[in-house]
This record gives structure tokens, C-alpha cells and sequence, in this order.
């Protein structure tokens, strides 16, 4: 057993098999990742790392079942496989994640190759990575064990096998909820993001942890905590508003893109992407290498990351909120747009001197209201 002690959750309980995980260099990597990337460059506290986020989704998936299994473990059936596997998927499910986490997945690989959006994700990096662990480590898993936490891992991406799943659908729900959204890894990174930036949150895990119960093979909650839920949607909203999307992250994001982008053809970043077992190489740390390097191929890159570390950012211009009853037809903004759209003046932008951030913030179901699924 190793005791760790969390400044969110308190004394957190790892069992052996998860030790095993946790004790290799690929989960170790975890500590060299950012849960916010780079917004601790506009908020300073927000340093926490996939680390200790992981360890608390281990302990809420842990909680969780816990939970079900006192009040309803022998209706549902729940045994030890189960919870192990529910706990493990929970403790695993980010190790995916490429430097400064969601901007690797959503902002470099689409710029290296536009078709990656449909073929990668850090989800289904996650579970590529859980096989590679197993065989390089000789952890002793049952393969039916493995296969189910890589599907709960993956359970709400696009690279989902879970529809089809017959027996304890409730289970893959738990780690990562592709029917409504309502699961554990939210509940740890809305409270734990909030703290990190200073911010108040008024939303309460526990209430929704002790009101779980299963219903139709799927996690439903006490309409008494209609507002809980509410909050935990609005509250993951107001974080995307004012931290992920604040216009210096987003400037900082864009600049740190466009020198990973100069300096992939020399370093070969995004073909790390494709292989497990160097992927596991790439993390927050490849900013100080390109920083560093003697290399004259680094020039432009090293140029640009210097700028960000003298706050000579990407100058902020303008942003405009679409109106909901506009947001079916309209596309996503251009700098080739931008360019066209200028009147005639003495200084003439080019493509090149724009970036265009298109953001979308709803409540995990588009323009649909989340609670209306339950």
C-alpha cells in the first residue's frame, strides 16, 4: 500500500497494483505536464500538474465506488474486479496527454497535420500507452482487466467502444461520462483548477458522490441535487471564460504553437506522436531543450519562446460573442477573412500577421442543456 497526502483530497490510499503503475517513468512523466499548460503564466498559482490530478480522480472513481457498493452492491453486483478496474482507469486516464496537455492535442498536431483531429486523441493515447506500460513493466494484469480499463478510459472520445457494452454499462460512466458529461475526472479538475487560480467555487463533489446511485444500468442523481449538478456545469463554463481562454493564455498558446511548429521540422515532435514509446519522451520540459539548444535550426523558435519570456506577446485585438440564435450558421473566423475584410489605409495586414482563436464555451452538450439527459 503507498499513503500519499493530497492538498485537495487529504490521505489518498494506493493499492498495490496501482503502485506499480504509479512507479514507472511513464506515469513519473506526469509530473513534468501542466494541468493548465501554460496559464500560469497569467496565473501564477496554477502549477498543479496531470500528477496529483490523476491521483484524485483515482481516489473519487475509488469513493464513488465505494459508494455504490455499500448502497446498492448487491443489486448491481459490483465486485472487486470492478472496483479495481474502475479506480485503475480513473489513475490512468491522462497519462496520454502531450506537452502543456490539451494545446499538443488541439492547437499543434491539427496545425503539423490537419487530419489528426479525427485520428488522435490523448484518450486513446492513454490506452496505446497503459499496453505499453504492461509489457515493458511485466505487470501482472488479466488482458479482459487491461482491455476494460482502456475502454472506460476512452469511454467518452471518439474512440469509444462502450455503446455496445451489455453488462455494468454504469461503470464506464464513472471515469470519463460520454452520456452526459457527470463524472469524477470533472469533479477533481473543477476544484482542483479553481483552487490553483485563486478562484472560489461554490460547487460540492461530495454532494454528488453520496447522492450516486444507478438506475436503468445508468449513474443517476436525487432531483434535490438538480443544482449541484447545475453548478458543476456552470462552474467548468466560468473556468473556460475566465482562465483557459483569457486572451493572454490564449496569446501565450498561440505563440508556444507557432515555435513548437518551427522548431518540429529539426526535433521531429509530432512524430513522437505515433509511437508509444516515444511519446512518453515529450513533455513540458521540451521548452527549455528548444530554449537552450545550440542549434542554428532552433533560431526561430527559440526567438519566439525568448519573446514569451520577456512579455512580448501577441498583441490582443478584438473578440465577438456570437448570439445563440446566429450560432447554426456561422462558420469559424479566418485571418484570410480578417485580411479581406480591411478598408483601405495606410498599413495593410497579410495573413501571416493575424491569429484567429474560434472558441466555443457551452455546458459539455452544445447548444443542449445538459440535465436535460437525466
Amino acid at each position: 500500500m503507498g499513503e500519499v497526502i493530497d492538498n485537495l483530497h487529504g490521505n489518498i490510499s494506493l493499492d498495490p497494483l496501482a503502485c506499480e503503475f504509479v512507479d514507472t517513468e511513464e506515469f513519473q512523466r506526469l509530473r513534468d505536464l501542466k494541468q493548465l499548460g501554460l496559464t500560469y503564466l497569467v496565473y501564477p498559482g496554477a502549477v498543479h500538474t496531470r500528477f496529483e490530478h490523476s491521483l484524485g480522480v483515482y481516489q473519487l472513481a475509488g469513493e464513488a465506488m465505494q459508494n455504490l457498493q455499500m448502497n446498492q452492491g448487491k443489486e448491481l453486483g459490483i465486485d472487486r474486479v470492478d472496483v479495481q478496474t474502475v479506480k485503475l482507469a480513473g489513475l490512468l486516464h491522462d497519462i496520454g496527454h502531450g506537452p502543456f496537455s490539451h494545446l499538443f492535442e488541439h492547437e499543434f498536431l491539427p496545425r503539423v497535420d490537419p487530419g489528426s483531429t479525427s485520428k488522435w486523441s490523448h484518450e486513446h493515447m492513454s490506452a496505446l500507452l497503459l499496453d505499453n506500460i504492461v509489457d515493458k513493466h511485466a505487470i501482472d494484469i488479466e488482458p479482459d482487466y487491461l482491455k476494460i480499463v482502456k475502454e472506460m478510459i476512452v469511454a467518452s472520445s471518439k474512440f469509444s467502444t462502450t455503446e455496445g457494452a451489455k453488462e455494468k454499462r454504469f461503470l464506464y460512466d464513472i471515469v470519463a461520462n460520454g452520456r452526459n458529461g457527470v463524472d469524477v475526472d470533472k469533479f477533481d479538475y473543477i476544484d482542483r483548477d479553481s483552487r490553483a487560480c485563486g478562484l472560489g467555487s461554490n460547487f460540492q463533489h461530495w454532494r454528488l458522490l453520496q447522492g450516486m446511485r444507478v438506475m436503468g444500468d445508468e449513474i443517476c442523481y436525487p432531483a434535490k441535487d438538480y443544482l449541484s449538478v447545475h453548478k458543476l456545469f456552470t462552474t467548468r463554463a466560468d473556468l473556460h471564460r475566465t482562465v483557459y481562454t483569457h486572451a493572454k493564455v490564449k496569446a501565450v498558446e498561440l505563440m508556444l504553437v507557432d515555435a513548437l511548429l518551427e522548431a518540429n521540422d529539426y526535433l521531429g515532435i509530432a512524430l513522437h506522436a505515433e509511437d508509444p514509446e516515444e511519446f512518453w519522451k515529450l513533455d513540458d520540459t521540451i521548452v527549455k531543450s528548444i530554449e537552450t539548444a545550440p542549434n542554428d535550426e532552433l533560431k526561430k523558435a527559440k526567438e519566439i519562446i525568448q519573446r514569451i519570456r520577456r512579455r512580448q506577446l501577441y498583441k490582443f485585438c478584438n473578440q465577438y460573442s456570437v448570439p445563440r440564435d446566429k450560432l447554426e450558421h456561422f462558420k469559424d473566423i479566418t485571418a484570410q477573412d480578417i485580411v479581406c475584410s480591411q478598408k483601405s489605409s495606410k498599413v495593410l495586414l497579410k495573413e501571416e500577421d493575424i491569429a484567429v482563436s474560434n472558441v466555443k464555451i457551452d455546458l459539455t452538450h452544445g447548444r443542449d442543456n445538459p440535465l436535460e439527459r437525466f
